[in-house]
């Protein structure tokens, strides 16, 4: 796992780096990028389909119903086509490690094979490395990618691929647009009410959370938390009641989680990218590369599937991430909706009403 971790972020690196167009050496060497990778796939089936036209003819099958060869030359009329849909399918896969939030976790040959795909500086013929696409008995098809960053060769089939796809499973684990599905959980929790949501349906800037989860005092009015903003001057602040909002977004955010989880390697994707951490979208988009949860990350092999113990963990970080770096900023420093409250004030003196009211409502 340590591998991956390593080899991705220095091939994201590489791949991103402007040093290579610098290297005297790259740019005063030709780079063939040319694999030709249906032309030699495609070379022999001619003398192939005549072969098997000519034994049917002949009468010279391996039986005498000709079902093998009957069947090879299906497959070779319709092996042009599969290579097309293989190749689609295969270049869509590796197109996610280069997503901005890819878990650097995924196994770290399918970011080469990609950039050797895509003919990216340092990853062509000229330096190393190659691809062939192979038809094989009975309508399959795989491609090896071959070259320095791989210790073997890596090797996908298209059959296999297929029947990942079908399952909604990937080669390479996708991250959840974790900020996305946060906005939108903020829209769906119900401690907003309708007209603080836009049409975008999102929340709109001055959305506050309804009186409902304010804190009251006995009389009705607000529980104003008093701040200090300096020079002896300070201002209300609305408290909120938490445990109450907490209660009322828990199943919301269970919801979501069980949703998450109907892909477990995109829940280990998050985990990995964001919620192990516990960092913010915004903090992570200031790091010079993506942040990864290192020593506590998740492995594709060895911890899928999830253990009811990680299940449980990840729904409690989830959590914790929504309540942190989304909902905590609209129950902090959230002033009055009360003109009046709202204005600036000498601390001193209102501590000492604010004292003062407290004794009075208790009857002390």
């Amino acid at each position: 796992m340590e591998e991956n971790l390593y080899q991705n972020l220095f091939l994201k690196q590489f791949n991103q780096s402007d040093s290579i167009a610098y290297n005297q050496d790259f740019i005063s060497n030709t780079s063939d990028y040319n694999f030709q990778l249906l032309d030699n796939a495609y070379r022999n089936t001619g003398r192939i389909y005549a072969k098997l036209k000519l034994a049917i003819e002949n009468n010279k099958c391996q039986d005498e119903t000709c079902a093998y060869e009957l069947s090879e030359i299906k497959h070779l009329e319709q092996a042009p086509q599969t290579s097309l849909d293989f190749l689609t399918a295969l270049t869509s896969e590796l197109s996610i490690t280069e997503d901005s939030n890819f878990d650097p976790n995924n196994n770290f040959k399918y970011t080469a094979a990609n950039s050797v795909l895509t003919g990216k500086p340092g990853f062509s013929k000229s330096d190393g490395y190659n691809i062939y696409l192979d038809l094989l008995p009975g309508g399959a098809q795989q491609i090896v990618f071959i070259g320095p960053a791989f210790k073997e060769p890596l090797v996908i089939n298209n059959t296999a691929l297929g029947s990942l796809n079908k399952t909604g499973t990937s080669l390479v684990a996708s991250t959840p647009d974790i900020d996305s599905e946060m906005n939108n959980l903020l829209t769906e929790v119900g401690i907003f009410s309708p007209d603080m949501v836009g049409e975008n349906g999102q929340l709109t800037a001055g959305a506050k959370i309804t009186e409902e989860y304010v804190i009251m005092n006995p009389d009705g009015t607000p529980d104003y938390e008093i701040i200090d903003i300096g020079n002896g001057k300070g201002r209300n602040t609305l408290k909120y009641d938490l445990d109450k909002i907490e209660k009322k977004v828990t199943p919301f955010i269970n919801a979501e989680v069980a949703g998450l989880m109907s892909s477990e390697q995109d829940a280990v994707a998050a985990w990995n990218v964001y919620i192990s951490k516990g960092t913010s979208v915004e903090e992570d988009d200031q790091m010079a590369q993506n942040a990864n949860a290192g020593s506590s990350s998740w492995s594709y092999t060895e911890d899928l599937p999830l253990m009811q113990d990680k299940k449980v963990l990840f729904e409690k970080k989830y959590k914790e991430y929504f309540m942190n770096n989304y909902l905590k900023q609209f129950t902090t420093n959230q002033f009055p909706t009360v003109q009046a409250d709202a204005a600036v004030f000498d601390l001193a003196e209102a501590k000492r009403a604010k004292a003062q009211k407290f004794i009075d409502d208790n009857n002390l």
